[in-house]
C-alpha cells in the first residue's frame, strides 16, 4: 500500500511533465512554422479597384491556397511602394519582390511588344491577353532577361470616348483627346491632337474643355464614372496595353521548388482569369453607362473603317521594317501575331 501511495504522485508528476513537454514542443513547432512562412511583396501603380489590381488579389489568394499558407503575399497597389516609371527598376533592386506594370508606359524598351500593342484587330481582352502571353513566351523581352516573368495579360483595345460623336477621320481631325504615351503616334496618324496627362486629371480636363474626350479601354466608363462626362464611344478598336508581372531573380532562385512550381502554374491561369474578368467588366460598364447615362455607340461606315485600317496597318508595317533593321525578328513576330489573333479571336468571339 505504501508503495502505491509513492507511485501515484510519481505518475501524476510524469503526466504533468509530459503534458508540459508536449505543450512546449507544440509551441516550438508553431513558432517554427510561423517563422518558416515565405513572405512576398507585390507592387502596382494604380488603385486597388482597377482590373490589374483585381488580378493581384486573385494571384495572392490562389498562391496562398496552392502552397497551403507556406507563402504570404503583401500587396502594394496605388503606387504605395513603386510607381509606373520605376516599377521594373524597383523590382531589380529589391524594393519589391514582384512588380506589375504596362510595357506601353516605357516606349522603346519593348520594341517587339510595341508591334502587338498597335491596332491589330483584337476581338476582346481575353484574345489580346492570350496573344500577348504566347508572344512573350516565344519572344522573351530582352529588357526582362534578368527577371522571372510571373504572368502576362492585356487590356481590351482602347476606344475613343468623347463628348461629341466621332464617326470619321474628318470628325477626328484636330480633336484634343487624352491618351497614354504609346497612343500618341497612332492618334496623330489619324489626325487627332493627342494630349498627354495622367488619368486622374481627365475629369477636370473634360469639364474645362482642355480635352474633348480620351482614348482608353471601356471599363473606365464605370470605374471612374467618366460616362457622366462623355456621351459617345466610337466602335473602332485601337491600341492595347500589355501588362507583365516580374519577380526579382534572386528572390525567385531562393524559393523552394514546390513554390516555384505553384507560381509557374499561375502564369497562364492569371492570363485566362484577367482576360475573362476584364471582358465581363467591360460589358457591365457599357451596359451601366447606356442605362444610367444614355451612352451611344458610334459605328463607322465600311469605307471609313477601311480607311482607318489601311492607315494604321501601313504605320504598323513601317514600324516593323524599322525594328527589323535594328536586328529584331520583327517580321516573324508580326506574322506570328496575326496567326495568334485569328486563332484566339475565333476561340473567344
Amino acid at each position: 500500500m505504501k508503495r502505491l501511495f509513492v507511485l501515484i504522485p510519481l505518475l501524476l508528476a510524469a503526466v504533468i511533465l509530459g503534458a508540459c513537454g508536449a505543450d512546449g514542443s507544440e509551441k516550438s513547432a508553431s513558432n517554427k512554422s510561423k517563422d518558416d512562412v515565405i513572405k512576398l511583396t507585390y507592387a502596382f501603380f494604380a488603385p486597388a479597384g482597377t482590373f490589374p489590381a483585381v488580378q493581384m488579389e486573385e494571384w495572392k489568394k490562389r498562391l496562398e491556397e496552392k502552397t497551403d499558407g507556406k507563402v504570404e503575399v503583401e500587396l502594394f497597389p496605388g503606387g504605395t511602394l513603386l510607381e509606373a516609371n520605376n516599377m521594373y527598376d524597383g523590382v531589380a533592386n529589391g524594393t519589391a519582390d514582384i512588380g506589375l506594370t504596362s510595357t506601353s508606359y516605357e516606349p522603346g524598351r519593348f520594341p517587339l511588344l510595341a508591334i502587338s500593342d498597335m491596332p491589330s484587330g483584337y476581338a476582346n481582352a481575353k484574345s489580346a491577353s492570350h496573344v500577348a502571353a504566347d508572344l512573350v513566351e516565344k519572344y522573351p523581352p530582352e529588357a526582362l532577361k534578368d527577371f522571372k516573368i510571373i504572368t502576362t495579360f492585356a487590356t481590351e483595345p482602347a476606344y475613343i470616348q468623347s463628348k461629341k460623336p466621332i464617326s470619321s477621320i474628318k470628325e477626328l481631325k484636330g480633336k484634343q483627346l487624352r491618351i497614354a504615351g504609346a497612343l500618341t503616334p497612332i492618334m496623330e496618324e489619324l489626325g487627332a491632337a493627342p494630349v498627354g496627362m495622367s488619368q486622374a486629371e481627365v475629369p477636370e480636363a473634360l469639364q474645362t474643355g482642355v480635352v474633348e474626350g480620351y482614348v482608353s479601354s471601356r471599363e473606365i466608363l464605370k470605374d471612374t464614372k467618366l460616362a457622366e462626362m462623355v456621351g459617345y464611344v466610337t466602335d473602332y478598336p485601337l491600341a492595347l496595353n500589355t501588362f507583365i508581372a516580374v519577380m526579382n531573380k534572386d528572390k525567385w532562385d531562393s524559393l523552394p521548388e514546390d513554390v516555384q512550381q505553384a507560381i509557374d502554374e499561375l502564369n497562364r491561369e492569371m492570363t485566362e482569369f484577367t482576360g475573362d474578368y476584364l471582358d465581363n467588366h467591360v460589358q457591365e460598364s457599357i451596359t451601366w453607362s447606356q442605362e444610367t447615362h444614355d451612352l451611344k455607340i458610334v459605328e463607322l461606315s465600311e469605307s471609313e473603317k477601311k480607311s482607318w485600317d489601311d492607315q494604321l496597318s501601313k504605320m504598323q508595317e513601317e514600324y516593323v521594317e524599322k525594328v527589323e533593321k535594328d536586328g529584331q525578328p520583327a517580321k516573324e513576330y508580326l506574322e506570328d501575331m496575326r496567326t495568334l489573333i485569328e486563332k484566339y479571336n475565333e476561340q473567344f468571339k
